[in-house]
């Protein structure tokens, strides 16, 4: 199966120059002029995109984070300049890589190829069932309840996988911020309550059980 490319830019000509290459090459392409129709593509869950960082109506660092609630693929910056104040904000906001313009067709090829790889090897990582019918694919990122896909936000995943990982180990709301948000992130702790709530909402819809049990005046724990 071709890997699914989403590339993003405001410039027609370097969309469909991207697109060319990219497509004899055997990817399948998708392009978005902007950020609302960046964000509506995400459902077709790309295998990587290609962000430009300077775009009028929602630049390439806030399009990133939104996306970010979406999807895990590798997300590469293509930018005229990087400084490094505009390399901390592109990999807080979740990217993966930055590319200069004007860049080699061969470069961009190779950059790529290179992530897709490491992210193939990293989606062979282990698949651990649970009792009950609940599959948790912590390389892909997805939750199964008797086969049938569970679907979860970003953060909401990053917290499944936090405390089933750690089934044993009861966590407090700013350590579960921490371990997901950043230690540095802006934000209150009690967002973490309002996840989990959603979490519980989903697990219930789909028949999981009560896995994310609350133990009073401490925290959270996986059963």
């Amino acid at each position: 199966m071709a890997y699914r490319l989403l590339v993003v830019d405001d410039e027609t000509d370097i969309l469909h120059l991207l697109q060319d290459l990219f497509t004899r090459k055997g990817y399948q392409v998708l392009t978005a002029h902007n950020g609302q129709e960046a964000l509506e593509l995400c459902a077709q869950i790309p295998d990587l995109i290609l962000l430009d960082v300077n775009m009028p109506d929602m630049d390439g660092f806030t399009l990133c984070n939104q996306v970010r609630n979406f999807v895990s693929c590798p997300i590469l910056f293509l930018t005229a300049r990087i400084e490094d104040a505009d390399k901390v904000m592109g990999f807080a906001a979740g990217g993966d890589d930055y590319i200069l313009k004007p860049f080699s067709s061969q470069e961009l090829l190779a950059r790529v190829a290179a992530h897709l790889r490491r992210e193939e090897r990293r989606q062979g990582q282990a698949q651990v069932k649970f009792d009950q019918g609940l599959v948790i694919d912590y390389g892909a990122r997805c939750l199964y309840q008797n086969g049938k896909l569970v679907r979860l936000a970003k953060k909401e995943f990053d917290i499944v996988a936090l405390l089933s990982m750690h089934p044993s180990q009861v966590f407090d709301r700013e350590r579960i911020y921490e371990s997901v948000w950043g230690w540095n992130s802006e934000g209150e702790s009690s967002v973490v309550a309002e996840h989990i709530r959603r979490i519980r909402t989903k697990f219930t819809a789909a028949g999981c059980g009560e896995r994310i049990v609350t133990i009073w005046g401490v925290g959270y724990k996986w059963q």
